[in-house]
């Protein structure tokens, strides 16, 4: 896809990964709608960024997602991409995962991806096309300690994304998955932990890899949109399941 001068959705912009691609789709000449939930940093990143315009959001509530991209569409027009990446990460043992808990980064996480994505396949199917882009995690790769719940969420998005991919490839909307591995924002501070952490220590483990720039991840999710691809990863050897898979 060819991307200057298009609509882009950007969920959770306001920090991380977000703000890096929304940062770099400006600068590429992309139209940003700009979603999160803290008002300032959006508003901020708005004065920032050439054609680009903030929407206070929640996006674990439907219908807030579904009133704020009514705005969108009546603001810009049109919507080109979409890119799915609000979300919060959860670590727990399996037997001490709370089910309430788990249930609000289930509707931000899964819900939030999905009814994103009803609002503009219409739009898309409409315009004779799209891109959706959603952010999953080198986590759905792997079975890791402490991650049972979020990772299972993350292998949620894969296959709803490549489902989405097969329904829609008619109507020339791309539907593509991008899994970062360890990223240097603020991920791992706003993770919700439960419980005591017991990670188990086992020989000939490879060592885990210094973590990437949000910014890295952006041309990531960059050439998933221009390339379409079903699948990019944040690392060749991601391919294989991870290195911590056993």
């Amino acid at each position: 896809m060819k991307i200057k001068g298009r609509v882009v959705i950007v969920t959770g912009a306001s920090g991380g990964i977000g703000e890096a691609t929304a940062r770099l789709l400006a600068k590429k000449g992309v139209k940003v709608a700009l979603i999160a939930r803290r008002k300032k940093k959006l508003e901020k990143l708005e004065k920032e960024l050439p054609n680009s315009k903030a929407f206070v959001c929640d996006m674990s509530k439907p219908s807030q997602v579904r009133e704020t991209f009514g705005k969108i569409i009546k603001h810009f027009g049109r919507v080109d991409i979409l890119v799915n990446n609000a979300g919060r990460g959860y670590d727990a043992q399996v037997e001490n995962i709370n089910i309430e808990t788990f249930h609000k980064i289930f509707d931000l996480d899964v819900v939030g991806y999905v009814v994103a994505m009803h609002q503009v396949i219409p739009i898309m199917r409409k315009q004779g096309g799209g891109a959706i882009v959603n952010i999953s995690s080198g986590t759905a790769l792997m079975h890791l300690p402490n991650m049972a719940g979020y990772s299972s969420l993350k292998r949620a998005v894969v296959g709803l994304s490549l489902a989405a991919r097969e329904e829609l490839k008619d109507d020339k909307i791309t539907v593509s998955i991008v899994y970062p591995f360890i990223t240097d924002t603020d991920f791992e501070k706003n993770t919700i932990k439960e419980g005591e952490m017991k990670w188990p220590s086992r020989d000939g483990e490879r060592e885990i890899p210094p973590a990437d720039s949000a910014q890295y991840i952006a041309e990531k999710i960059l050439d998933a949109i221009k390339s379409g691809k079903a699948e990019v990863f944040a690392h060749e050897w991601m391919k294989q399941g991870g290195a911590v898979r056993s």
